[in-house]
């Protein structure tokens, strides 16, 4: 004769607890497993992007090569690893390694002092004819010239994880910059030119 199966009797029973807990622990678990592998495909993203910058950088520093043919160069090796991917680059040029990335050096400072302003005189390091904030000049300068060579791409995440997640802000998209400062060789005299100018 089969017992009648009481509440008082399911609720001290054990049988199929396991699979209620996986069920509970499966999404969380996922996430974390899509999360992971995102993160080393960016990894690896990073360091093909480092590598390309590398192979540009090189290209840039033995002289003769234009500028649109080496970006041309890293876009068409980014874009052939990641179709969708949007790459961008940048290089500037800079007389030494200390005048990287720093704004272009104020000879005479009036009140405010410290910030460029009406009646100051600068040194126009990348002869543009106005006062920059980063005193690099645009292209690949000349021989013995420092170059900035920066890459960025953007590419979709190769899993949507912020589908996922109830009201996340995750971004879509991977922005991934690196850059790279080298001098260029000795393929030709050089001459430096440092132009006063005030206004």
């Amino acid at each position: 004769m089969r017992r009648a199966i009481t509440l008082a009797t399911l609720r001290r029973s054990e049988s199929g607890a396991t699979i209620v807990e996986f069920a509970m622990i499966l999404p969380v678990l996922c996430l974390l497993l899509l999360g992971t592998f995102d993160l080393g495909y960016r990894s690896y993203v990073s360091s093909i992007i480092q590598g390309s910058l590398h192979e540009a950088a090189r290209m840039a520093t033995v002289g003769g090569i234009q500028t649109s043919a080496i970006e041309a160069h890293v876009a068409s090796r980014l874009r052939s690893f990641s179709r969708n991917a949007t790459v961008t680059t940048r290089t500037l040029s800079y007389s030494d390694f200390n005048g990287v990335k720093i704004p272009e050096t104020i000879t005479q400072d009036t009140a405010p002092l410290g910030t460029y302003n009406v009646g100051d005189c600068y040194q126009d390091s990348n002869n543009n004819s106005h006062y920059d904030l980063d005193r690099g000049a645009t292209g690949l300068g000349g021989a013995e010239d420092v170059v900035y060579f920066e890459v960025t791409m953007t590419y979709p995440h190769i899993v949507p994880i912020g589908h996922f997640i109830p009201g996340s802000r995750w971004d879509n998209n991977v922005t991934i910059t690196q850059n790279t400062v080298l001098r260029n060789q000795p393929f030709a005299g050089r001459t430096l030119t440092n132009t006063v100018r005030c206004n």
